[in-house]
């Protein structure tokens, strides 16, 4: 078939014995496997309406590809069409107006190179590959929140094509309703072929890098972790990880291979601030690795790159928590401890501050007072095998800090959790608000692969 089938459309169509089908059906989660029937690579919104109109026309699924980065692999699809966006890699920085549009090809390494030579940001993830799209309209959790708010508090205007294939421009004055939805409530209402934040500064460089213990002293550490957490300025990110270390050239030959508790910050101000807010993390014992001092915030964001390479198979689990206790840090422990695979990770980011400041009504998002976010993320070397183990380790260390949860879990992590979870999500209000909002935009839930939202409740 060629792109005479898709009426306007100029970008590249593929099918399965295509030159170039393989490599662009292929997701970051490894052990994702799905062949679509048509990949649409659009290079414009007119693309991807015509996409749009093809996959309705006949009956197809119909996924959609930003930066690839989904954890279920939601991206791509089996016999369906997936329209994919990594072509539209547009960035248009403005720094007078202190706004930033871009297109959802975009990924965060990418974004953050333009906007660091203005010392400016978005609020983004923590990995750099991934893609801006998909982490903005699920809300968006990274090193600025604290600071700044999630990623989509800085959303302030989108376009978007909807499931009849019209191009729709989205902001407070023309659509306020739908900008609401999508600060949080995923890709159901269409594509966002273009992102328009509100950008804000940043210095070159900030404080920021991380302190590395043996799991033995998890305990403590994560308890000098909560102290500073609870007392903490918005300017100061906090991050903690229980992990496996590689055998990398910049860890030490007696650390490599060994489990390990990570404190982690990144300050948004002057250095010698930063300095003093990390000073009880990097001194209440000797730690086994300290690489803390200024670096540019692009750096920060790409620390653990090497830790979630693409290509290797995982499955998470999350759930916003309330404080923990004593017993919950220890149970937290615990799960580190029984982790199934050297490559799996048990990571807590700390909330409050900006985010919490955000009135609960103002975006689709629910969990604006939880204390922290815990990811429960499981992966493993080997994409042929299965990883049933490693899997019921998430599942089961999930289930073991449950008794600590605010209520749900994030729903850019949820994987194969049901409806009921993604309702959980959002709350019964703020879901009825998405239902109407659905039922408006895609009454025929075109756009049902994602974390669905129903056009009836």
């Amino acid at each position: 078939m060629t792109t005479a089938a898709l009426d306007g459309f100029t970008g590249v169509l593929l099918q399965p014995d295509d030159d170039g089908y393989d490599a662009a059906r292929r997701v970051w989660n490894g052990a994702i496997d799905r062949c679509p029937a048509f990949i649409a690579r659009c290079r414009t919104a007119a693309d991807v309406a015509a996409a749009i109109r093809f996959g309705t026309r006949h009956g197809l699924p119909i996924a959609v590809r930003g930066g690839g980065h989904s954890i279920p692999g939601l991206s791509v699809c089996e016999g369906g069409l997936m329209i994919d966006l990594a072509m539209m890699k547009g960035i248009r920085i403005d720094p007078a107006a202190g706004v930033a549009r871009v297109q959802p090809g975009v990924l965060w390494r990418e974004l953050d190179a333009s906007t660091q030579q203005h010392a400016l940001a978005v609020p983004g993830g923590e990995v750099s590959s991934t893609g801006v799209a998909g982490l903005t309209l699920g809300g968006g959790v990274g090193w600025l929140g604290r600071r700044y708010g999630l990623t989509c508090d800085s959303l302030i205007a989108a376009q978007l094509v909807t499931a009849r294939g019209d191009v729709v421009e989205v902001d407070e004055r023309s659509e306020p309703e739908l900008l609401w939805g999508l600060r949080g409530g995923g890709g159901n209402f269409g594509v966002v072929t273009s992102f328009t934040f509100r950008l804000h500064p940043v210095p070159v460089p900030i404080y920021a890098g991380m302190v590395v213990h043996p799991l033995e002293r998890a305990r403590e550490a994560l308890r000098v972790f909560l102290d500073v957490a609870a007392d903490a300025p918005d300017e100061l990110g906090l991050n903690a990880a229980m992990v496996t270390l590689p055998p990398a050239p910049f860890v030490p030959v007696t650390l490599r291979g060994q489990r390990v508790v990570v404190l982690a910050a990144g300050y948004v101000g002057p250095l010698d601030a930063g300095e003093a807010a990390v000073r009880a993390l990097r001194e209440f014992a000797p730690a086994a690795m300290d690489t803390f001092g200024p670096m540019p915030y692009p750096v920060l964001q790409s620390l653990v790159d090497d830790a979630v390479p693409a290509g290797m198979p995982s499955y998470a689990r999350s759930e916003w928590l309330r404080p923990l206790d004593e017993t919950g840090v220890g149970t937290l422990v615990t799960t580190a401890g029984e982790m199934t695979s050297p490559m799996s990770q048990v990571l807590l980011r700390m909330m409050g501050g900006a985010i919490a400041r955000v009135p609960q009504d103002a975006t689709a998002f629910r969990f604006r007072d939880a204390a922290a976010m815990l990811t429960l993320s499981a992966m493993w070397p080997d994409p042929t095998e299965p990883g049933h183990q490693h899997r019921d380790w998430a599942r089961t260390a999930w289930q073991q800090m449950r008794p600590w949860s605010a209520g749900g879990g994030y729903i850019n992590h949820l994987c194969d959790e049901g409806n009921d979870r993604v309702r959980e999500a959002y709350g019964p209000t703020t879901w009825d608000r998405l239902v109407a909002l659905k039922r408006r935009l895609d009454p025929d839930n075109v756009f049902q692969l994602n974390q669905n939202i129903p056009a009836s409740s």
